[in-house]
């Protein structure tokens, strides 16, 4: 049975007629601004050689790991989605097969973020005008393969019709940037950066971390051997990343928000055991804590944005991990310690006025008690929005309550997409968009804020705060 897809002008605004009313105003401002993607993670392949995505379930499914995981956590098998197994055993390769497998449990997404936009790209990017079932997957595989074919649907088109200033993509250290190169080199408008991630060389329990560092030492001529040459090495690549890749930002995804800030002797000792491989458990967060300080003490040199992304357990699922690898839908967020964690780190940098570090969480329970108290007082801190678990409508609405009350607007930078899969850059940006105009609305209905104030906020929570925090 076919069933109409719409989506309602008022979605996610508040049910109150009166605040609704205040909430369509403000969004109807607002709504039509350019995006701004600063940190994300889609290929910088895409846009340098602007080929056409291969097929639906290539772009909608096999590299989303929020849609992996819901997938999976009702009985279908990895293999089955098309995702690619590390001894090369044989998987599904029948792209419709696997687009009919996802059609027929598509009801999953009911209510979750990932429904939304899927359901938003299919509307408003593909002209589907009908509910994704298992009756009607063909026709809409067909439907947006025929989409994909044409040159209004490649990757620069799509950037172009979404409206995007910026995206930043995310690049280990050791990469050569040779897809943001030829970007730079092409005769486009578009503006893809790279952000610069360097857990692969700053984190002893990365897969592969001392054949890591043996390569940085190679493409930077330094001893990474050596404490000294390791840092001036980071430091290289990150005006390799600046001056190839336009980057403007650093992004570390350490397991917690511990920092230190050791001694030169103590961390030349630390260094030793670390890139020798005989580093304990407790070694290797103290070497993760002590690289978050020497990388704000870089950023104040070089002016990147620090961004700090804790509280994942990365590839809880070993088995998953083992067969698969990582980026499979099974990290799962856990308590996070902001206020002990960071003390070091703050004591040497926090009042900075030239330095911006961006915290995030997985951790709720930490908006109110921990990360808006700090973000409220230190000129270094500001406040990321939720992201992963809580890039979430209501996840949005709470961390707004939260953190409004003691870190106020303009110590939080706006929406972050975080998004793997293009054609939802604009659904999150959309989502996330109403979500701010119906608090904002609130607060106007409720006297608390004048109409002119709301919208300098919501143009401010759009576009000017994350233009500013990250250097665009």
């Amino acid at each position: 049975m076919t069933i109409p897809l719409t989506l309602n002008p008022d979605r996610l605004f508040p049910s109150d007629s009166a605040t609704r009313e205040i909430s369509r105003t403000l969004y109807q401002k607002i709504s039509n601004m350019p995006i701004l993607s600063p940190h994300g993670h889609t290929d910088p392949k895409w846009f340098a050689e602007n080929q056409p995505f291969p097929d639906p379930s290539s772009l909608f499914i096999i590299p989303d790991h929020y849609v992996l995981r819901m997938l999976y956590s009702s009985g279908l098998k990895l293999e089955e989605l098309g995702v690619s197994r590390i001894d090369g055993s044989t998987i599904e390769t029948d792209k419709r097969k696997i687009w009919r497998l996802f059609a027929e449990n598509f009801y999953l997404f009911r209510g979750t973020p990932s429904g939304m936009w899927l359901n938003h790209a299919f509307h408003e990017v593909f002209n589907i005008n009908e509910r994704l079932n298992a009756t009607n997957a063909d026709k809409i595989y067909d439907q947006i393969s025929t989409c994909l074919e044409r040159p209004e649907f490649y990757p620069r088109a799509l950037y172009e019709k979404f409206n995007i200033e910026v995206l930043a993509t995310t690049e280990s250290p050791l990469d050569d940037l040779r897809y943001h190169k030829k970007i730079k080199n092409d005769q486009w408008k578009g503006r893809v950066i790279t952000s610069y991630r360097p857990d692969p060389v700053v984190d002893p329990n990365f897969p592969n971390f001392l054949e890591n560092l043996i390569e940085l030492g190679k493409i930077t001529n330094k001893d990474t051997k050596s404490w000294n040459e390791y840092l001036e090495a980071l430091f290289v690549r990150r005006r390799y990343f600046i001056e190839n890749g336009g980057c403007t930002s650093t992004d570390h995804g350490h397991p917690t928000a511990f920092t230190a800030n050791l001694s030169k002797s103590d961390a030349e000792t630390l260094f030793s055991r670390v890139s020798t491989g005989i580093a304990s458990i407790e070694d290797a967060e103290l070497f993760r804590g002590q690289m978050l300080t020497e990388m704000a003490r870089m950023s104040l040199e070089d002016g990147l944005t620090m961004q700090i992304h804790p509280g994942a357990f990365r590839n809880y699922n070993p088995t998953i991990f083992k067969i698969f690898g990582q980026d499979k839908g099974c990290d799962i967020p856990k308590q996070t310690d902001y206020v002990y964690a960071l003390k070091p780190l703050l004591d040497r940098f926090g009042n900075e006025n030239k330095l911006t570090i961006i915290l995030f969480t997985l951790d709720e329970t930490s908006y109110s008690r921990e990360l808006a108290p700090l973000a409220g007082h230190f000129p270094a801190l500001r406040l990321g929005p939720s992201w992963w678990f809580h890039d979430s409508p209501e996840g949005m609405l709470r961390y707004r309550k939260q953190v409004t009350e003691t870190a106020g607007f303009y110590n939080t930078i706006g929406f972050i997409d975080d998004t793997r899969a293009l054609p939802s850059i604009p659904a999150r940006h959309d989502v996330s968009r109403r979500i701010d105009c119906g608090y904002l609305g609130r607060l106007v209905a409720e006297h608390r804020l004048d109409m002119d104030e709301a919208l300098e906020i919501a143009n401010d929570l759009a576009y000017r705060l994350t233009k500013k925090a990250f250097n665009l």
